[in-house]
C-alpha cells in the first residue's frame, strides 16, 4: 500500500501540506483545510518527524525512461548488446547489467524496468551518527545534560577544532530523535529536549504573549544607561514573573551580560509579596552586581519604588505591549519550560529546588554567548571589573 493510499492524500495534496506545514499552520488548521482529522495529518507528519521530506530526483548518471525504452526497441530488434549501447552513447557494460537486472532480453518491459529502478533508489541511506559510534555517544551523554542539539553542536567545534570527523550539525541530532525509524538515538533522550516536542516544528510558528499593566511612575527602558543597552559591565538584570497551575507563581532574573540566571519562589503575584521577595534574593548579590532591574508592564512590580528604596537598584520597565524589549528573560523564560511545562504546579517546588534548576541553566553553553557558560562568563566579567 502506498503512502498516499494509506493516508488519503494526492501528491498534490502532499506538497501543499507540506508547504503549510512550513509556513507554521498548527495540526487542526490543517485538518479543516483538508478535511481531515488532525490525528490524520499528524500521522502523515510524524513519519517524517516533521521535517519536510526532499523531493526526489533522478541522478543524471541513470538510464531515463526514454533510454529503456531504446533498449528495448533494440532487444525486438535482435540487436546485440553492444549496438544498443552504442546507439545511446552508453557503456555496453551498463545496458547489460540492466537487461540482466530487469528479466533478460525475453522479459525486458521498459516502464516496468524503470518502475522498478525509481523503487530501488528508495533505499534509505545511513546518517552520520549512525556511522561514527564515538559521536554518537557524546551527542547522547550531552543529551542526557540537558543540552540543547545547537549547544552540543557548537560545543564539538570548540572542543575538538582539530578533528573534523567530530563534527554534526544540530539538524543533523534532531533528525536523529525526531525520525526514531534511524534507530541511532534513543527515544527517552526526547525527554530531555526543552519543548518536549515530538515533531519538528517550523520557525514561523510562535506564540505571543501580551501582558498589559498600568505603572505608576515607570521609567522606561528607553533611560536605561548605555553600560546596560550594549551588555559592557555585568549587575544589570531583566526580571520576569512565570505563572503555573493552580495561580502559582516564581520569578526570573536574567545578568544581562552573561545570562546567568536565578530563580525565586513567590507565594503570590501580590506585588507587596513579590517586591518583599525580590529585596530579600537582591540584598544577598555583591553591590558590584546591583546596577539595575528591567521588567516588562506586569503589575506584579507596581510597587517597584519599594523595591529601589531597599536594594538602591535603578528600576526600568519595557515600552507596553513589548516583551521582546527584554529578551534575555523571554529566552531564559523558553528555556526553562523543559523544566516547567505550561500547566505545572509551582507551589510544589522548594527554593532548594528552584536553585538546583538554575545551576542546570546556568552550567549550560549558550550559543550567545560562544558556547561559554553564564557562569563561567559572570566570573570572568566580575574579574574584569575589579
Amino acid at each position: 500500500m502506498t503512502e498516499e493510499k494509506r493516508f488519503g492524500f494526492s501528491a498534490v495534496q502532499k506538497s501543499e501540506l507540506w508547504r503549510r506545514w512550513k509556513a507554521g499552520q498548527p495540526l487542526h488548521e490543517l485538518g479543516r483545510a483538508f478535511g481531515k482529522e488532525h490525528s490524520s495529518i499528524r500521522c502523515l507528519v510524524s513519519r517524517h518527524g516533521g521535517f519536510v521530506p526532499s523531493v526526489r530526483r533522478r541522478s543524471l548518471r541513470t538510464l531515463t525512461l526514454r533510454e529503456r525504452e531504446g533498449i528495448a526497441r533494440g532487444i525486438s530488434c535482435h540487436s546485440s548488446i553492444h549496438d544498443i549501447a552504442k546507439g545511446l552513447q552508453r557503456a555496453a557494460s551498463t545496458v547489460s547489467r540492466e537487461v540482466a537486472r530487469r528479466g533478460g532480453r525475453l522479459l525486458y518491459r521498459a516502464h516496468e524496468a524503470d518502475l522498478q529502478a525509481w523503487e530501488s533508489a528508495l533505499r534509505p541511506k545511513a546518517c552520520l551518527l549512525a556511522m561514527h559510534v564515538k559521536l554518537q555517544r557524546i551527542v547522547a551523554s550531552k543529551l542526557i545534560r540537558d543540552w540543547s542539539p545547537e549547544q552540543i553542536s557548537g560545543w564539538l567545534k570548540i572542543q575538538y577544532p582539530e578533528d573534523e570527523s567530530l563534527r554534526v550539525s544540530h539538524e543533523t541530532i534532531y533528525r536523529s530523535l525526531f525520525i526514531q525509524a534511524r534507530g541511532v538515538l534513543k527515544k527517552e533522550l526526547l525527554g530531555h529536549l526543552r519543548s518536549k516536542r515530538r515533531l519538528r516544528r517550523s520557525q514561523h510558528a510562535h506564540i505571543f504573549r501580551d501582558r498589559r499593566g498600568q505603572i505608576v511612575d515607570a521609567v522606561s527602558i528607553r533611560e536605561r544607561p548605555a553600560e546596560s543597552r550594549d551588555r559592557a559591565i555585568p549587575g544589570h538584570r531583566e526580571g520576569d514573573l512565570i505563572s503555573g497551575s493552580k495561580n502559582s507563581h516564581m520569578v526570573t532574573l536574567v545578568e544581562r551580560h552573561s545570562r546567568f540566571t536565578a530563580l525565586v519562589k513567590v507565594p503570590s503575584k501580590d506585588t507587596a509579596v513579590v517586591v518583599a521577595a525580590l529585596t530579600r534574593h537582591v540584598r544577598k548579590l555583591p553591590t558590584a552586581l546591583r546596577r539595575s532591574l528591567t521588567w516588562d508592564r506586569g503589575l506584579e512590580m507596581a510597587k517597584h519604588q519599594t523595591f529601589t528604596v531597599g536594594t538602591s537598584v535603578k528600576f526600568y520597565f519595557c515600552d507596553p505591549q513589548s516583551p521582546w524589549q527584554g529578551g534575555s528573560n523571554e529566552n531564559t523564560n523558553g528555556l526553562l519550560r523543559q523544566y516547567f511545562p505550561r500547566g505545572t504546579d509551582l507551589s510544589g517546588y522548594t527554593q532548594s529546588e528552584l536553585d538546583k534548576v538554575a545551576l542546570r541553566l546556568n552550567q549550560r553553553p549558550r550559543k550567545t554567548l560562544g558556547f561559554q557558560t553564564p557562569a563561567s562568563k559572570l566570573r570572568a566579567g566580575v574579574a574584569s571589573t575589579h
